[in-house]
């Protein structure tokens, strides 16, 4: 066949029309993304904590027009939140107010040293040790190293418990402390903070004998001195020389005998040294 402009086109069958294929189910999509976008703003933002690491820091308070978050999070720009509404941001560290601390006009607040206790304060641990119990009630795990060494340098000589007597050479005496090695004249110190309670010589064989009472019960002696420069009611420190070691009463030489007593009844020093 030939067109009037003189073109010509060439027979054959007739074109068959395409058909559009139409999709019979829609392309595959993320299926969590329905799920989150039913998820709230308070849920994305819990949910954000929790993965975060901040469960446990993160605060939520309800303000009168809405729902606000706290998140104390360390950043170095303030931490934003906004409303239920949606509206303007707001600071989270806006939002939460300091804590109130209040007390009754007669209240007396101490913030003396005296009233912290830490590892390195000996006296310290001590009087919270003896204030919470009595020191008959002590366990010899919560005393050991409460009390300081009475000498520079500790050598036992003769332990406490029972032995054959130095003097008598009999068998069966119960020595009631712990005589350590000590050249007469050595400096004696104090176990611990106490007041002096006795400063005198000892009728049943202690010679010159110091007595200190470090209160609840807990008291310590140093005897066979040779001079002491203590008084009764004076109030000494821990480590701080209270006496010269000697041989004074029932001592067949020079050491000092370092007994701990506890409500009055003599116990082994090494539990308390």
């Amino acid at each position: 066949m030939q067109t009037p402009r003189g073109r010509r086109r060439a027979a054959g069958p007739p074109s068959v029309p395409r058909v559009v294929e139409v999709a019979a189910a829609e392309r595959p999509r993320d299926p969590h993304r329905d799920a989150r976008r039913r998820r709230g703003p308070f849920r994305q933002v819990t949910e954000f904590a929790a993965a975060s690491g901040i469960g446990q820091k993160a605060g939520i308070a309800l303000a009168a027009t809405g729902l606000v978050l706290t998140v104390a999070v360390p950043a170095t720009s303030p931490v934003m939140a906004t409303d239920a509404s949606g509206t303007a941001p707001v600071a989270a560290s806006a939002v939460s107010a300091p804590p109130q601390i209040s007390a009754d006009v007669g209240a007396q607040i101490d913030f003396s040293r005296s009233a912290v206790v830490t590892q390195a304060d000996p006296d310290g641990k001590l009087k919270q040790l003896l204030s919470a119990q009595s020191a008959g009630s002590v366990t010899r795990a919560a005393s050991a190293g409460t009390l300081a060494a009475p000498l520079t340098s500790l050598v036992t000589a003769s332990p406490f418990g029972y032995r054959v007597s130095p003097i008598t050479g009999g068998s069966g005496d119960f020595h009631r402390g712990q005589d350590f090695v000590a050249q007469c004249g050595t400096s004696v110190l104090a176990a611990a903070t106490g007041t002096v309670t006795f400063a005198g010589w000892h009728q049943f064989g202690g010679g010159n004998r110091v007595v200190i009472d470090h209160g609840n019960g807990l008291e310590t002696t140093y005897n066979h001195l040779s001079s002491f420069n203590v008084k009764v009611g004076q109030t000494v420190s821990r480590g701080e020389v209270v006496a010269l070691s000697g041989t004074t009463g029932a001592s067949t030489g020079c050491h000092l005998h370092f007994e701990v007593q506890v409500n009055g009844e003599v116990v082994d020093p090494m539990g308390w040294l």
